[in-house]
């Protein structure tokens, strides 16, 4: 995933570089510029999640918006990483898994290439978007507990 994203930031135009940042900032986005925080984040996964989020940042965020005290800022914010979410893990991706023969979040996670964290916030993010559940395209997808159902029509037998 982390591979994908950065072909995506390069489509764009958006650099990005890993580089020693304080511990608690895992990346930052700033004029068509992504910096990965290599001392906290160690793995593809790691970087993948918090990679999404920034270029979620470059495609809907406009202006500082550092200062999360502000009701505009927490919005942009989650317009972020909505996209991050939206962009990784996909409601098709999660039926992919499901054909697979995935069993739970961990091998969901492993399989899309992202932290267990991330995943359980996107979960969260559809949770709010779509209720319990959403249909996809002859499935049920439920977020929680996290599962898939597969609908059949009677008459294609």
């Amino acid at each position: 995933m982390y591979e994908k994203l950065l072909s995506h930031a390069s489509k764009y135009n958006v650099e990005v570089y890993e580089k020693s940042m304080v511990k608690n900032v895992k990346g930052l986005y700033a004029d068509n510029i992504i910096w990965i925080n290599k001392n906290y984040l160690k793995t593809s996964a790691d970087k993948a999640s918090v990679l999404a989020e920034e270029l979620g940042h470059y495609h809907t965020t406009v202006g500082d918006i550092i200062d999360q005290s502000k009701i505009a800022n927490r919005k942009q914010e989650l317009r972020a990483r909505a996209w991050a979410y939206e962009k990784t893990i996909p409601v098709s991706k999660i039926i992919e898994a499901h054909r697979l023969n995935l069993r739970n979040k961990y091998e969901l996670a492993n399989y899309l290439e992202v932290t267990e964290a991330f995943l359980e916030a996107a979960l969260q993010r559809y949770k709010e978007k779509y209720g319990l559940s959403v249909y996809y395209d002859n499935y049920t997808v439920c977020f929680d507990p996290l599962g898939v159902i597969e609908w059949f029509d009677y008459r294609d037998y």
